[in-house]
Protein backbone atom coordinates (compact mmCIF):
# COMPACT_ATOMS: atom_id res chain seq x y z
CA UNK A 1 0.00 0.00 0.00
CA UNK A 2 1.22 3.49 -0.87
CA UNK A 3 1.52 5.82 2.13
CA UNK A 4 0.50 9.47 1.84
CA UNK A 5 3.04 11.87 3.35
CA UNK A 6 2.51 15.60 3.91
CA UNK A 7 5.41 17.82 4.90
CA UNK A 8 6.26 20.74 7.17
CA UNK A 9 9.33 22.79 6.24
CA UNK A 10 10.79 26.04 7.56
CA UNK A 11 11.38 28.75 4.96
CA UNK A 12 14.81 29.30 6.50
CA UNK A 13 16.10 26.00 5.16
CA UNK A 14 17.47 25.49 1.66
CA UNK A 15 14.83 23.50 -0.26
CA UNK A 16 17.35 21.71 -2.44
CA UNK A 17 19.24 20.42 0.58
CA UNK A 18 16.02 19.49 2.38
CA UNK A 19 14.69 17.67 -0.70
CA UNK A 20 17.84 15.57 -0.88
CA UNK A 21 17.59 14.76 2.81
CA UNK A 22 13.91 13.86 2.38
CA UNK A 23 14.64 11.49 -0.49
CA UNK A 24 17.39 9.79 1.46
CA UNK A 25 15.35 9.45 4.66
CA UNK A 26 12.12 8.21 3.09
CA UNK A 27 14.01 5.89 0.76
CA UNK A 28 15.70 4.25 3.74
CA UNK A 29 12.34 3.23 5.18
CA UNK A 30 11.55 0.76 2.41
CA UNK A 31 7.95 1.91 2.03
CA UNK A 32 5.90 2.92 -0.98
CA UNK A 33 4.77 6.52 -0.57
CA UNK A 34 3.22 9.53 -2.27
CA UNK A 35 4.78 12.82 -1.21
CA UNK A 36 2.13 15.55 -1.07
CA UNK A 37 4.45 18.29 0.18
CA UNK A 38 2.66 21.24 1.74
CA UNK A 39 -0.54 20.64 -0.21
CA UNK A 40 -2.98 19.57 2.52
CA UNK A 41 -6.12 19.88 0.37
CA UNK A 42 -6.95 16.17 0.69
CA UNK A 43 -5.62 15.65 4.19
CA UNK A 44 -7.76 13.14 6.08
CA UNK A 45 -8.94 11.31 2.97
CA UNK A 46 -6.28 8.61 3.12
CA UNK A 47 -6.02 5.51 5.28
CA UNK A 48 -2.98 6.96 7.02
CA UNK A 49 -2.04 10.64 6.88
CA UNK A 50 1.59 11.15 7.90
CA UNK A 51 3.02 14.62 8.51
CA UNK A 52 6.76 14.57 7.96
CA UNK A 53 8.30 17.37 10.04
CA UNK A 54 11.31 17.91 7.81
CA UNK A 55 12.99 20.71 9.77
CA UNK A 56 12.93 22.75 12.91
CA UNK A 57 11.15 26.09 12.94
CA UNK A 58 7.92 24.52 11.74
CA UNK A 59 5.96 24.73 14.96
CA UNK A 60 4.26 28.02 14.08
CA UNK A 61 3.47 26.75 10.60
CA UNK A 62 1.67 23.76 12.10
CA UNK A 63 -0.25 25.91 14.60
CA UNK A 64 -1.66 28.03 11.76
CA UNK A 65 -2.48 24.91 9.78
CA UNK A 66 -4.20 23.05 12.62
CA UNK A 67 -7.73 24.56 12.38
CA UNK A 68 -8.08 23.51 8.75
CA UNK A 69 -6.73 20.02 9.50
CA UNK A 70 -9.28 19.54 12.28
CA UNK A 71 -12.05 20.37 9.82
CA UNK A 72 -10.82 17.61 7.53
CA UNK A 73 -10.16 14.78 9.96
CA UNK A 74 -10.76 13.56 13.52
CA UNK A 75 -7.92 11.05 13.37
CA UNK A 76 -4.83 11.27 15.59
CA UNK A 77 -1.90 13.27 14.23
CA UNK A 78 1.08 11.15 13.23
CA UNK A 79 4.31 13.15 13.02
CA UNK A 80 7.17 11.51 11.15
CA UNK A 81 10.57 12.71 12.38
CA UNK A 82 14.07 12.08 11.07
CA UNK A 83 17.26 12.57 13.05
CA UNK A 84 18.34 15.65 11.11
CA UNK A 85 17.62 19.39 10.88
CA UNK A 86 15.92 19.52 14.29
CA UNK A 87 13.07 17.40 12.94
CA UNK A 88 12.59 15.54 16.22
CA UNK A 89 12.79 18.65 18.40
CA UNK A 90 10.13 20.42 16.34
CA UNK A 91 7.94 17.32 16.40
CA UNK A 92 8.15 17.22 20.19
CA UNK A 93 7.05 20.83 20.49
CA UNK A 94 4.14 20.20 18.10
CA UNK A 95 3.03 17.07 19.94
CA UNK A 96 3.20 18.88 23.27
CA UNK A 97 0.97 21.60 21.82
CA UNK A 98 -1.49 18.98 20.53
CA UNK A 99 -1.71 17.36 23.96
CA UNK A 100 -2.41 20.76 25.52
CA UNK A 101 -5.36 21.04 23.13
CA UNK A 102 -6.57 17.57 24.27
CA UNK A 103 -5.82 16.17 20.83
CA UNK A 104 -4.29 12.78 20.07
CA UNK A 105 -0.99 12.36 18.31
CA UNK A 106 2.28 10.49 18.16
CA UNK A 107 5.84 10.99 16.91
CA UNK A 108 7.06 8.19 14.66
CA UNK A 109 10.83 8.13 15.01
CA UNK A 110 13.55 5.53 15.37
CA UNK A 111 15.27 2.94 13.22
CA UNK A 112 14.03 2.31 9.70
CA UNK A 113 12.68 -1.07 10.83
CA UNK A 114 10.83 0.43 13.78
CA UNK A 115 9.28 3.17 11.64
CA UNK A 116 8.23 0.70 8.96
CA UNK A 117 6.65 -1.69 11.48
CA UNK A 118 4.92 1.16 13.27
CA UNK A 119 3.46 2.47 10.02
CA UNK A 120 2.23 -1.01 9.07
CA UNK A 121 0.50 -1.39 12.44
CA UNK A 122 -1.10 2.06 12.21
CA UNK A 123 -2.39 1.25 8.73
CA UNK A 124 -4.16 -1.81 10.12
CA UNK A 125 -5.64 0.29 12.90
CA UNK A 126 -6.89 2.99 10.54
CA UNK A 127 -8.34 0.39 8.17
CA UNK A 128 -10.22 -1.09 11.13
CA UNK A 129 -11.54 2.35 12.12
CA UNK A 130 -12.75 2.82 8.56
CA UNK A 131 -14.57 -0.53 8.66
CA UNK A 132 -16.27 0.39 11.93
CA UNK A 133 -17.51 3.75 10.67
CA UNK A 134 -21.08 3.34 9.45
CA UNK A 135 -21.58 -0.16 10.87
CA UNK A 136 -25.08 -1.02 12.02
CA UNK A 137 -25.37 -3.46 14.91
CA UNK A 138 -28.72 -4.79 16.03
CA UNK A 139 -29.89 -5.30 19.60
CA UNK A 140 -32.61 -7.92 19.17
CA UNK A 141 -34.76 -7.79 22.27
CA UNK A 142 -32.79 -6.25 25.10
CA UNK A 143 -30.01 -7.48 27.39
CA UNK A 144 -31.06 -10.57 29.35
CA UNK A 145 -32.46 -9.71 32.77
CA UNK A 146 -29.35 -11.00 34.56
CA UNK A 147 -27.00 -8.80 32.52
CA UNK A 148 -27.53 -5.78 34.75
CA UNK A 149 -24.22 -4.14 33.71
CA UNK A 150 -24.18 -5.04 30.02
CA UNK A 151 -26.09 -2.24 28.32
CA UNK A 152 -24.36 0.47 26.27
CA UNK A 153 -24.13 4.22 25.82
CA UNK A 154 -25.51 4.56 22.29
CA UNK A 155 -24.19 8.10 21.84
CA UNK A 156 -20.67 7.21 22.98
CA UNK A 157 -20.62 4.23 20.63
CA UNK A 158 -21.75 6.40 17.73
CA UNK A 159 -19.26 9.19 18.45
CA UNK A 160 -16.20 7.10 19.26
CA UNK A 161 -16.63 4.09 16.99
CA UNK A 162 -18.96 5.47 14.34
CA UNK A 163 -21.22 2.47 14.99
CA UNK A 164 -24.99 2.77 15.09
CA UNK A 165 -26.88 0.54 17.52
CA UNK A 166 -30.32 -0.42 16.24
CA UNK A 167 -33.00 -1.65 18.65
CA UNK A 168 -35.15 -4.43 17.17
CA UNK A 169 -38.15 -5.89 18.94
CA UNK A 170 -38.00 -9.63 19.62
CA UNK A 171 -41.50 -9.95 18.18
CA UNK A 172 -40.12 -9.01 14.76
CA UNK A 173 -37.79 -12.00 14.83
CA UNK A 174 -40.49 -14.33 16.14
CA UNK A 175 -42.83 -13.22 13.34
CA UNK A 176 -40.20 -14.16 10.73
CA UNK A 177 -39.61 -17.51 12.44
CA UNK A 178 -43.33 -18.31 12.44
CA UNK A 179 -43.61 -17.44 8.75
CA UNK A 180 -41.01 -20.07 7.85
CA UNK A 181 -41.47 -23.78 7.60
CA UNK A 182 -39.09 -26.13 9.36
CA UNK A 183 -35.79 -26.20 7.49
CA UNK A 184 -33.88 -29.33 6.45
CA UNK A 185 -30.48 -29.72 8.06
CA UNK A 186 -27.21 -31.25 6.92
CA UNK A 187 -25.98 -31.43 10.52
CA UNK A 188 -25.68 -34.78 12.26
CA UNK A 189 -26.45 -35.36 15.92
CA UNK A 190 -26.02 -38.59 17.86
CA UNK A 191 -28.79 -37.90 20.33
CA UNK A 192 -32.35 -38.14 19.03
CA UNK A 193 -33.63 -35.10 20.96
CA UNK A 194 -30.90 -32.98 19.39
CA UNK A 195 -31.55 -34.43 15.95
CA UNK A 196 -35.27 -33.67 16.33
CA UNK A 197 -34.44 -30.04 17.24
CA UNK A 198 -32.26 -29.43 14.19
CA UNK A 199 -35.01 -28.35 11.73
CA UNK A 200 -36.14 -25.70 14.24
CA UNK A 201 -32.57 -24.54 14.82
CA UNK A 202 -32.12 -24.19 11.06
CA UNK A 203 -35.31 -22.12 10.92
CA UNK A 204 -33.90 -19.71 13.51
CA UNK A 205 -30.73 -19.40 11.42
CA UNK A 206 -32.71 -18.48 8.29
CA UNK A 207 -34.88 -16.02 10.25
CA UNK A 208 -31.88 -14.24 11.79
CA UNK A 209 -30.23 -13.97 8.41
CA UNK A 210 -33.37 -12.43 6.91
CA UNK A 211 -33.69 -10.01 9.82
CA UNK A 212 -30.06 -8.89 9.47
CA UNK A 213 -30.47 -8.36 5.73
CA UNK A 214 -33.68 -6.36 6.25
CA UNK A 215 -32.05 -4.00 8.76
CA UNK A 216 -28.73 -3.87 6.88
CA UNK A 217 -26.81 -5.13 9.88
CA UNK A 218 -23.13 -6.04 10.11
CA UNK A 219 -23.84 -7.78 13.38
CA UNK A 220 -26.29 -8.21 16.23
CA UNK A 221 -26.76 -9.52 19.74
CA UNK A 222 -29.78 -11.67 20.50
CA UNK A 223 -31.81 -12.03 23.69
CA UNK A 224 -31.62 -15.71 22.94
CA UNK A 225 -33.15 -17.19 26.10
CA UNK A 226 -36.54 -15.81 24.99
CA UNK A 227 -36.47 -18.42 22.21
CA UNK A 228 -36.56 -21.19 24.81
CA UNK A 229 -40.03 -20.24 25.99
CA UNK A 230 -41.37 -18.86 22.71
CA UNK A 231 -40.42 -21.64 20.29
CA UNK A 232 -38.74 -24.28 22.48
CA UNK A 233 -35.39 -24.04 20.70
CA UNK A 234 -32.12 -22.13 20.82
CA UNK A 235 -30.09 -19.78 18.64
CA UNK A 236 -26.74 -21.44 19.38
CA UNK A 237 -26.33 -23.13 15.99
CA UNK A 238 -27.47 -20.02 14.12
CA UNK A 239 -24.97 -17.80 15.95
CA UNK A 240 -22.14 -20.28 15.38
CA UNK A 241 -22.82 -20.29 11.65
CA UNK A 242 -23.47 -16.59 11.16
CA UNK A 243 -20.22 -15.65 12.90
CA UNK A 244 -18.36 -18.04 10.63
CA UNK A 245 -20.00 -16.32 7.66
CA UNK A 246 -18.67 -12.93 8.79
CA UNK A 247 -21.77 -11.55 10.52
CA UNK A 248 -21.01 -10.76 14.16
CA UNK A 249 -23.61 -12.62 16.24
CA UNK A 250 -23.64 -12.37 20.04
CA UNK A 251 -25.66 -13.99 22.80
CA UNK A 252 -28.00 -12.88 25.57
CA UNK A 253 -28.39 -9.31 24.31
CA UNK A 254 -24.93 -8.45 25.67
CA UNK A 255 -24.12 -5.21 23.83
CA UNK A 256 -20.55 -4.68 25.15
CA UNK A 257 -19.69 -8.25 24.16
CA UNK A 258 -21.09 -7.62 20.67
CA UNK A 259 -19.06 -4.40 20.37
CA UNK A 260 -15.96 -6.30 21.44
CA UNK A 261 -16.61 -8.95 18.79
CA UNK A 262 -17.15 -6.25 16.15
CA UNK A 263 -13.86 -4.58 17.06
CA UNK A 264 -12.09 -7.93 16.75
CA UNK A 265 -13.71 -8.53 13.37
CA UNK A 266 -12.77 -5.07 12.08
CA UNK A 267 -9.13 -5.09 13.13
CA UNK A 268 -8.29 -8.79 12.69
CA UNK A 269 -10.88 -10.09 10.25
CA UNK A 270 -11.64 -13.08 12.49
CA UNK A 271 -14.40 -14.30 14.77
CA UNK A 272 -14.35 -14.06 18.54
CA UNK A 273 -15.82 -16.53 21.03
CA UNK A 274 -18.20 -14.95 23.57
CA UNK A 275 -17.91 -16.90 26.80
CA UNK A 276 -17.92 -16.41 30.55
CA UNK A 277 -15.44 -17.58 33.18
CA UNK A 278 -16.82 -20.58 35.03
CA UNK A 279 -13.91 -20.88 37.44
CA UNK A 280 -10.47 -19.41 37.92
CA UNK A 281 -7.38 -19.81 40.01
CA UNK A 282 -5.76 -16.46 40.86
CA UNK A 283 -2.63 -18.25 42.07
CA UNK A 284 -1.62 -19.47 38.61
CA UNK A 285 -3.82 -17.50 36.16
CA UNK A 286 -5.85 -20.54 35.07
CA UNK A 287 -9.39 -19.81 33.90
CA UNK A 288 -12.16 -22.01 32.50
CA UNK A 289 -14.34 -20.28 29.90
CA UNK A 290 -17.58 -21.83 28.70
CA UNK A 291 -20.61 -21.14 26.53
CA UNK A 292 -23.06 -23.13 24.43
CA UNK A 293 -21.99 -21.72 21.08
CA UNK A 294 -18.73 -20.85 19.34
CA UNK A 295 -18.13 -19.59 15.76
CA UNK A 296 -17.64 -22.62 13.57
CA UNK A 297 -14.63 -21.04 11.86
CA UNK A 298 -12.79 -21.07 15.20
CA UNK A 299 -12.91 -24.82 15.81
CA UNK A 300 -11.15 -27.86 14.42
CA UNK A 301 -14.26 -29.97 15.07
CA UNK A 302 -17.54 -29.74 16.93
CA UNK A 303 -20.35 -31.87 18.31
CA UNK A 304 -24.03 -31.09 18.78
CA UNK A 305 -25.65 -31.33 22.18
CA UNK A 306 -28.58 -29.71 23.94
CA UNK A 307 -28.43 -26.21 25.39
CA UNK A 308 -26.91 -26.54 28.87
CA UNK A 309 -29.27 -24.58 31.15
CA UNK A 310 -32.51 -25.70 29.51
CA UNK A 311 -31.58 -29.15 28.23
CA UNK A 312 -33.43 -28.47 24.96
CA UNK A 313 -32.65 -27.28 21.45
CA UNK A 314 -29.17 -27.44 19.92
CA UNK A 315 -25.92 -26.38 21.56
CA UNK A 316 -22.38 -26.48 20.20
CA UNK A 317 -19.44 -28.26 21.80
CA UNK A 318 -16.52 -26.88 19.84
CA UNK A 319 -12.88 -27.91 20.02
CA UNK A 320 -10.50 -25.06 19.23
CA UNK A 321 -6.85 -25.63 18.40
CA UNK A 322 -4.66 -25.29 21.46
CA UNK A 323 -2.20 -22.42 21.46
CA UNK A 324 -1.96 -18.66 21.78
CA UNK A 325 -5.10 -16.67 22.55
CA UNK A 326 -6.10 -13.15 23.54
CA UNK A 327 -8.92 -12.23 25.93
CA UNK A 328 -10.73 -8.98 25.16
CA UNK A 329 -13.65 -6.88 26.38
CA UNK A 330 -14.78 -3.24 26.13
CA UNK A 331 -17.32 -1.55 28.36
CA UNK A 332 -20.62 -0.30 26.99
CA UNK A 333 -19.50 3.33 27.08
CA UNK A 334 -16.01 2.46 25.74
CA UNK A 335 -14.39 4.06 28.80
CA UNK A 336 -12.72 0.80 29.87
CA UNK A 337 -11.27 -2.27 28.28
CA UNK A 338 -9.49 -5.46 29.24
CA UNK A 339 -6.83 -7.26 27.21
CA UNK A 340 -4.81 -10.28 28.28
CA UNK A 341 -2.79 -12.78 26.30
CA UNK A 342 -2.33 -16.42 27.16
CA UNK A 343 -2.69 -19.97 25.94
CA UNK A 344 -5.58 -22.33 25.37
CA UNK A 345 -4.25 -25.50 27.00
CA UNK A 346 -7.25 -27.77 26.71
CA UNK A 347 -10.85 -28.25 25.54
CA UNK A 348 -13.08 -30.04 28.01
CA UNK A 349 -16.57 -31.53 28.11
CA UNK A 350 -17.64 -31.50 31.73
CA UNK A 351 -21.39 -32.23 32.12
CA UNK A 352 -21.92 -29.39 34.61
CA UNK A 353 -20.94 -26.49 32.31
CA UNK A 354 -21.98 -24.89 29.05
CA UNK A 355 -21.06 -27.09 26.10
CA UNK A 356 -17.92 -25.41 24.71
CA UNK A 357 -15.31 -25.33 27.48
CA UNK A 358 -11.82 -23.86 27.21
CA UNK A 359 -9.09 -24.04 29.82
CA UNK A 360 -6.87 -20.98 29.47
CA UNK A 361 -3.64 -19.97 31.20
CA UNK A 362 -2.84 -16.26 31.28
CA UNK A 363 0.71 -15.15 30.56
CA UNK A 364 0.43 -12.64 33.38
CA UNK A 365 -1.30 -14.52 36.18
CA UNK A 366 -1.82 -11.28 38.12
CA UNK A 367 -4.43 -10.31 35.53
CA UNK A 368 -6.70 -13.04 36.86
CA UNK A 369 -7.58 -10.81 39.80
CA UNK A 370 -9.28 -8.40 37.35
CA UNK A 371 -12.15 -10.90 37.11
CA UNK A 372 -12.56 -10.84 40.88
CA UNK A 373 -11.97 -7.14 41.55
CA UNK A 374 -13.10 -5.06 38.60
CA UNK A 375 -14.61 -7.09 35.73
CA UNK A 376 -16.45 -5.64 32.73
CA UNK A 377 -19.50 -7.87 33.02
CA UNK A 378 -19.26 -11.65 32.84
CA UNK A 379 -18.86 -12.36 29.11
CA UNK A 380 -15.43 -11.92 27.55
CA UNK A 381 -14.17 -12.59 24.04
CA UNK A 382 -11.61 -15.29 23.29
CA UNK A 383 -9.60 -14.60 20.11
CA UNK A 384 -7.11 -16.95 18.51
CA UNK A 385 -3.51 -15.69 18.41
CA UNK A 386 -1.66 -12.88 20.15
CA UNK A 387 -3.24 -9.60 19.12
CA UNK A 388 -3.15 -7.52 22.29
CA UNK A 389 -0.88 -4.82 20.84
CA UNK A 390 -3.13 -4.28 17.83
CA UNK A 391 -6.31 -4.12 19.91
CA UNK A 392 -4.67 -1.76 22.39
CA UNK A 393 -3.55 0.51 19.57
CA UNK A 394 -7.04 0.71 18.09
CA UNK A 395 -8.60 1.57 21.43
CA UNK A 396 -6.05 4.33 21.98
CA UNK A 397 -7.19 5.92 18.71
CA UNK A 398 -10.93 6.05 19.36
Amino acid sequence: MKITIFTLTSELHDEKAVAAMTSEFLGSLGISYELKGNDYSDYGEHVLNLIYVRTGGTEGVFKKLLPSLLEKSDKPFYLLASGKSNSLAASMEILSFLKQQKLKGEIIHGSAEYIRQRIELLIRVEEARKKLRGCRLGVIGRPSDWLISSDADYDAVRKRLGVELVDIDMDELLAIVSSLSMQPSTEVAVRKDVSDALPGAERIYVALKKLAEHHRLQGFTLRCFDLLSAIKNTGCLALARLNAEGLVAGCEGDVPAMLSMMIVRSVLGVSGFQANPSSLNPDNGEIMFAHCTIPLDMVERYELDTHFESGIGVGIRGYMKEGDITLFKVSGDLSRHFIAEGKLVGNQSNPGLCRTQQLIWLDDKSKATYFLNNPIGNHHIVVGGRCGELLEELLCCI
